[in-house]
């Protein structure tokens, strides 16, 4: 591939730049997996994108391409597998996303957790999931035997897609996260099987994620895209929920009833003993389980049953 003619058209600027099509952003993004560009047009191509922003069909090509190179899972019969990314960490409160996996797998729904963790400023998701007895599955038929007897697994993203991983380890280095970002939320190592957990942070993605995700939910997919805390995949325990369902082409709301901003404590319980201790009090009901999470965990278990 000819990346000149490429980054004349996406290196203009906010204004100038224009936007590939659906067919130039795969085969783009799929030599970016393949980790056949070389450093100089890398470095190019990322910092463009970030500059520019992802259009539909970049995003969606993008997608295809990530997808012709994930390995697949197979899920146990019964509920679909719920995707549960983790790419962040806590930073000023405790990380709840695990306390969501392991509700979920109580009610027999399995659960995916995946990703990777680069902020040397936040405490990482996988240090609180091994204070919690949950490492990471050492091989793929390890996490298939998980998801069968306890119905909950982790797993690298390193594991599911080596390119995607090199491409987000970028971000140190380069100072600033790329489209590699955006566009791992909608990993799925099982199409037809699963519900993917769309988690973005800030309003512009909610919107972008929205006009994707009814296309890629039309061949069997489903998805949860919500709000994320600290950038992790449980919903804010003080904010208005967002929780939208997509479903064969068409959207559910799935938002609690009332919804509305809610005054609540936060824990810091953030090093990974203490956030540990606080989802086991929570699980024992010994301290109440957030509103907020018992919404999510509804809204999960009627898009991985119905």
């Amino acid at each position: 591939m000819d990346f000149a003619p490429l980054l004349k058209e996406i290196g203009r600027g906010t204004r100038g730049a224009r936007d590939l099509t659906r067919d130039q952003a795969e085969r783009l993004f799929g030599q970016l997996l393949d980790g056949t560009v070389p450093d100089l047009e890398l470095g190019a191509i990322l910092i463009a994108m970030r500059i520019k922003g992802e259009s539909l069909d970049e995003l969606l090509g993008f997608e295809a391409a990530m997808k012709a190179r994930t390995t697949r899972l197979t899920v146990p019969p019964g509920p679909r597998l719920v995707l549960l990314p983790a790419f962040n960490g806590a930073r000023k409160q405790a990380n709840l996303m695990p306390l969501v996996a392991l509700l979920l797998a109580r009610a027999g729904i399995p659960v995916l957790i995946h990703g990777r963790h680069d902020f040397d400023s936040r405490i990482s998701p996988f240090e609180l999931l091994d204070a919690l007895h949950l490492p990471t599955a050492d091989t793929l038929a390890q996490a298939e035997a998980q998801l069968t007897e306890r119905r909950l697994t982790v797993l690298p993203l390193a594991r599911l897609n080596p390119g995607l991983d090199a491409l987000m380890a970028l971000r140190p280095r380069m100072g600033l996260r790329n489209s590699s970002h955006s566009v791992a939320k909608l990993l799925d190592p099982a199409p037809g099987r699963s519900v993917r957990v769309v988690a973005v942070t800030h309003p512009e993605y909610v919107d972008s994620m929205a006009t994707a995700l009814p296309l890629l939910s039309q061949a069997g997919s489903r998805a949860l895209l919500m709000r994320a805390s600290e950038g992790e995949a449980y919903l804010h325990l003080r904010r208005k929920a967002h929780l939208q369902g997509f479903v064969d082409g068409q959207v559910w709301d799935l938002q609690p009833s009332p919804n509305e901003d809610l005054d609540v404590p936060l824990s810091t319980a953030c090093e990974p003993a203490d956030n540990a201790a606080l989802i086991q009090d929570m699980l024992a009901g010994d301290v109440p389980l957030p509103d907020r999470i018992q919404a999510q965990v509804a809204a999960l278990m009627r898009l991985a049953r119905d």
